[in-house]
């Protein structure tokens, strides 16, 4: 493609295509749905699986697993995980907590979106719902613990494209979106939210986790 008689070459002109798309299904459902569907994401696949296994469970190799936070510019809120990095055993449920803070004199809605890295490990990587891809709200000076409970399938080490692999980051970026009136009294109470999935979470001896990644050949 040329642009001013100026060649883009292909492969920028497609990260600038994902990156765009990926920005605007931030801020639409409808968009959101669409880019499932053409990418494999939205938790397409899911298993429901004991949050404290037994000693018969299947049990893979100790992996570092790392948290990595993002405020797009335009919000006003501090977040971050409460722990950077914990090390699990590959097939063993864990939950950690995302913390986020509005620093505003005023109630905002947010929409968080998340990525694994490296890309090759995400389809191993499981997660129970949290809080990303709906709307939140932060009252003014209001904070809120997010629980993300996950697991790594075993099966990531007899992968020949992901065996070697042995530290995973997980990330999440929150982004601002319209705050009026009316998308605030519709947005649902980040607080409330978190607080709510940590006694689901605490009193289930299952929980459904998604597997939102197409496997990358």
């Amino acid at each position: 493609m040329k642009i001013l008689g100026t060649s883009i070459p292909p492969v920028t002109l497609s990260v600038a295509i994902l990156a765009v798309a990926t920005t605007a299904v931030v801020y639409s459902p409808t968009l959101y749905r669409m880019f499932c569907e053409a990418t494999g994401y939205g938790g397409t696949v899911s298993v429901t699986r004991a949050t404290k296994p037994d000693a018969t469970a299947a049990i893979g190799p100790a992996m570092k697993v790392r948290f990595d936070a993002n405020v797009a510019p335009g919000l006003d809120w501090t977040f971050g995980p409460v722990e950077r990095e914990v090390e699990v055993y590959a097939g063993v449920p864990k939950t950690v907590f995302y913390r986020a803070v509005n620093n505003s004199d005023q109630t905002i809605v947010g929409r968080a979106t998340y990525n694994v890295t490296p890309g090759s490990a995400g389809y191993y990587f499981n997660k129970t719902e949290c809080f990303c891809f709906s709307e939140q709200k932060l009252a003014p000076g209001e904070t809120a613990e997010m629980p993300v409970m996950f697991f790594i399938d075993p099966e990531i080490a007899k992968d020949f494209d992901t065996k070697s692999i042995r530290t995973i980051t997980l990330s999440y970026t929150f982004f601002k979106l319209p705050s009026d009136e009316d998308k605030v009294a519709a947005a649902r109470s980040l607080r409330e939210t978190g607080e709510t999935r940590w006694q689901e979470l605490e009193t289930s001896a299952t929980a459904e986790f998604s597997n939102n990644v197409q496997r990358m050949r």
